[in-house]
């Protein structure tokens, strides 16, 4: 009987850490951080397992990544970067970068090669991103906080797509802007000072059906080869944010149909799975999966008690 129940708690210890498991894994969101010069504290290839904040991602970025000597007045570089890069996809999520299942293999492969083959790297699996803000709008609050009337001192763009509260900072409103801001920006920058540009997928506003529909990656990867081909030395973070693309996609979906029905067209089905779909699946997969593992544990025991063994035996008759 003790065994018995000792089995039950093992087995309800064992299906809550698997439900938590994938919980986590589907509501949580990668961040990959890089630099082509070398840190201060030698770190290349680390790994942090732990689920964080944004708060906790900035203040990991500023301290670990470095990025305290790029925004604030802190301790300067032997070789300084002149550009801090911010890439804010909407594509990943945790499971993505583990899983068989990608969204973007493409976008992967790039966040795993720039991981790999850079001078210094970081990588943050497990970042929960708040529902109510953007996480460009975290990031830049959690920058301004730690660097105060520092970050105010260096120059800062965003591309049209981002949605940042307060402050008077350049627009980018398409990929041929950022490459002349890029251009630029090489020009006028002051010796030793660190520009801070960001990008968040999604479309530029002014850009049309079919360039607003372009991979994350491709995109993504433009604006480091232009980087690279201009010289510049230069520091990126990767931040995946799929849940703000919900809400946006949900507006453009909306919008369009109410367009098809004005025009006559109708409304069409769509067969794709977009981000609450594939939630609720890596959740029902994960309930699924626990359940047959209870079953088949249920089974094994109940076999292993229907087992009945005499308690003694008698000796044989002598004949």
């Amino acid at each position: 009987m003790v065994t018995a129940m000792a089995m039950k708690r093992i087995l309800v210890v064992f299906f809550s850490v698997l439900l938590v498991l994938s919980q986590v894994s589907a509501s949580t969101v990668p961040a990959f951080l890089w630099s082509s010069q070398s840190s201060n504290n030698g770190l290349k290839d680390t790994v942090n397992y732990q689920v964080m904040s944004p708060k906790d991602l900035v203040n990991s970025v500023l301290s670990e990544g470095g990025w305290s000597n790029l925004l604030c007045s802190g301790e300067k570089l032997q070789h300084p970067v002149n550009l801090a890069i911010v890439f804010v996809g909407r594509e990943l999520h945790s499971s993505d970068i583990a899983g068989n299942k990608r969204v973007d293999p493409a976008l992967v492969d790039l966040l795993k090669d720039s991981f790999t083959k850079s001078n210094f790297s970081m990588a943050f699996p497990y970042v929960a991103p708040s529902e109510e803000e953007t996480m460009e709008n975290l990031l830049i609050s959690g920058f301004t906080e730690a660097c105060g009337q520092d970050l105010a001192s260096i120059n800062i763009a965003f591309s049209d797509s981002c949605s940042i509260k307060g402050g008077d900072f350049q627009r980018l409103a398409d990929l041929h802007s950022v490459h002349d801001h890029l251009a630029s920006r090489i020009e006028k920058r002051i010796k030793g000072q660190t520009d801070l540009v960001v990008f968040c997928q999604g479309g530029f506003h002014s850009l049309n059906e079919v360039d607003q529909t372009r991979p994350e990656s491709e995109i993504m990867s433009e604006v480091i080869n232009t980087v690279e081909q201009s010289g510049a030395k230069y520091a990126a973070l990767y931040v995946s944010n799929p849940f703000r693309s919900i809400s946006y996609r949900s507006y453009r979906e909306l919008e369009r149909f109410l367009a098809e029905s004005v025009a006559g067209n109708g409304s069409t089905n769509s067969t794709s799975c977009d981000e609450v779909c594939q939630i609720k699946s890596s959740l029902l997969e994960g309930v699924l999966v626990g359940i047959v593992l209870l079953l088949i544990l249920i089974s094994g025991l109940c076999c292993m008690m229907g087992i009945d063994t005499p308690t003694r035996f008698e000796a044989p008759q002598d004949s």
